[in-house]
């Protein structure tokens, strides 16, 4: 099966499309809860109807997850979406929000691409291939000195009531470093230290969708991606993602 890296672009881009047209007409977007701090627009469904539709035509073999609509069809061999990663930036007119579509293959991520239309950003990778921001080649920092690094993290809705709800751990990292942020959009937080805009990024409690993607992306820039213990995979549960040079570094205070 031959996915043609361009053809996706095309498709993604006009997904983009899609969500900037809700994006500059905010006042009239409805926003709605699927619980009291996890959000929902008519952006996040339009963009996986749009997604969902089109991927299941162009490759039928392919089954789909994605975070509106849930699994469906063959899910050995799937797309793996999440339409609108940073909805509540999203919903506030803010530019921190991406579209992330990934491709496994019997359990391996072959392909991801993550699109920031209000940015204008798009960033893909194709295993073994390298990693690409806007058609050009991307790589990890340089950074080797926690005490120097700028680190991402995120503290989403549904982990808030948890006892172990990454305060501390933030506050721990923060005084080893010279720069925190908090994007608001993991996919993107994921192309950022593929990037090398930032050295790492941390995050718990996430689903696959929203990492998938990125962390191809990240991986194929030269990023290490572990959990918490520093066990090398894709743990959304708990993703650690470094440039590989501050890894053992920020590794002891998680």
């Amino acid at each position: 099966m031959s996915i043609s890296l361009a053809e996706l672009e095309s498709v993604v881009r006009e997904a983009g499309t899609i969500a900037l047209t809700y994006f500059k007409d905010l006042k009239n977007v409805g926003l709605n809860k699927k619980s009291p701090r996890d959000f929902v627009t008519a952006a996040d469904v339009a963009v996986e109807a749009f997604l969902k539709e089109t991927l299941t035509a162009r490759y039928p073999e392919l089954g789909f997850w994605g975070e509106e609509s849930g699994q469906s069809a063959n899910q050995t061999n799937r797309w793996i979406v999440d339409p609108i990663d940073g909805t509540h930036s999203f919903s506030r007119g803010q530019y921190f929000w991406s579209i992330s579509v990934a491709l496994e293959i019997a359990g391996e991520l072959v392909i991801g691409a993550v699109y920031a239309p209000a940015l204008n950003d798009y960033y893909c990778a194709e295993l073994n291939q390298g990693a690409f921001k806007n058609g050009q080649p991307i790589t990890v920092s340089s950074v080797t000195d926690l005490e120097e690094a700028m680190v991402a993290t995120g503290f989403a809705c549904l982990r808030s009531y948890l006892p172990n709800n990454n305060l501390e751990r933030f506050s721990r990292i923060a005084q080893h470093t010279t720069g925190q942020r908090r994007f608001g959009s993991a996919a993107m937080d994921l192309c950022l230290v593929a990037d090398g805009q930032v050295d790492a990024f941390w995050e718990q409690e996430l689903n696959l969708y929203d990492v998938a993607a990125g962390a191809l992306i990240a991986k194929e820039a030269g990023a290490t991606v572990t959990d918490f213990e520093g066990n090398l995979g894709i743990y959304p549960k708990q993703i650690l993602v470094t440039n590989g040079k501050i890894f053992d570094q920020i590794l002891l205070l998680m």
